[in-house]
């Protein structure tokens, strides 16, 4: 062996093994961050997306913590710092909320989640075919609808322009009722309004299972309110100010957390029929592998070993 070769291989180990604990030192976690916690306004979708994240998180040697609230107590609660990171922020039907929390240096944007999403109010199928294609067409067949808009929680932002859409009296419903509730109830009287042919207009989005269990149609003409492209919307995750900084290898898995609507789409319909969030994740990334290596790319488990290793093994990989 010369002499230059012999250099040339001392130093490339020397880098290698700096390199690679460089690498765990930065990326491993203060136990500081070990709990983190999630907020969660009662939505399958983002129940969905917190038990993927959960599952992940636990594999990692991490402790979610998924905390319930309303959307408008759940960013008071990030504002407060008693939320760390919050998974279903609609764009832009919550930009009011996050103009708040920006005025007030609360929270930072992660990255964006989820494309595709939308939003807006719908009918079943068989009131589109009596020519209720738009919030035009509502007032006109107010009787067949019991004059009612069905919504979701109390608090919500779609809620909200429901109500302001009945204030503004632009589509003629200034005599309609926002009916609040949660969205099982919400769908359920979809249902029952379905076996019986009954008009019934409600708030919808995808992702979720209902496009799939009912024959709905989104109205047209409500841009003014719930956006262009029947409530065409981004999903981003957000983190309250100063997390990222405190907890980098946490906030790295977050950045790469990226779903579709047909990943999104299943896991709502597992959880509905029952599975428990993170029942439903771990059997979606067991059947989904490759997403782990993008997922856990330069990320490791709170001891700083490999993160991907880790969750494989979770999920029995």
């Amino acid at each position: 062996m010369n002499r230059n070769s012999r250099t040339g291989r001392i130093t490339t180990g020397i880098l290698l093994i700096v390199a690679a604990f460089a690498g765990n030192a930065n990326a491993a976690d203060d136990a500081a961050c070990k709990a983190i916690r999630l907020s969660d306004p009662g939505w399958t979708d983002i129940t969905a997306t917190n038990g993927v994240a959960s599952v992940v998180l636990s594999a990692l040697g991490y402790e979610p913590d998924v905390k319930t609230l309303s959307v408008p107590i759940g960013y008071q609660s990030m504002k407060n710092g008693e939320i760390d990171v919050f998974l279903g922020n609609w764009m832009p039907a919550q930009k009011a909320f996050v103009d708040d929390l920006n005025a007030a240096k609360a929270i930072e944007v992660i990255g964006q989640n989820l494309e595709g999403a939308k939003f807006t109010l719908a009918v079943p199928s068989y009131m589109a075919e009596k020519g209720i294609k738009s919030f035009a067409d509502l007032s006109k067949h107010a009787d067949e609808f019991d004059k009612k808009i069905y919504g979701i929680e109390p608090g919500a932002p779609a809620n909200q322009n429901i109500q302001k859409i009945i204030a503004d009296e632009k589509f003629g419903l200034k005599d309609w009722e926002l009916v609040e509730s949660g969205e099982q109830a919400m769908l359920s009287q979809v249902e029952r309004a379905g076996k019986l042919k009954k008009g019934v207009v409600f708030l919808a989005w995808a992702p979720h299972p209902m496009n799939e269990k009912f024959s709905i149609e989104y109205l047209s003409g409500g841009d003014d309110y719930f956006g262009p492209n029947f409530g065409g919307a981004q999903v981003y995750t957000l983190a309250r100010t100063g997390w990222t900084a405190q907890c980098p290898n946490a906030a790295s898995l977050f950045k790469n957390l990226k779903f579709d609507v047909g990943m999104e789409n299943k896991l709502m319909g597992e959880i509905l029929g029952g599975q428990t969030s993170t029942d439903a994740a771990t059997a979606w990334l067991k059947a989904n592998p490759k997403v782990i290596d993008t997922w856990l790319f330069g990320v490791t488990t709170l001891d700083g070993k490999p993160g991907d290793a880790a969750v494989k093994a979770a999920v029995g990989l």
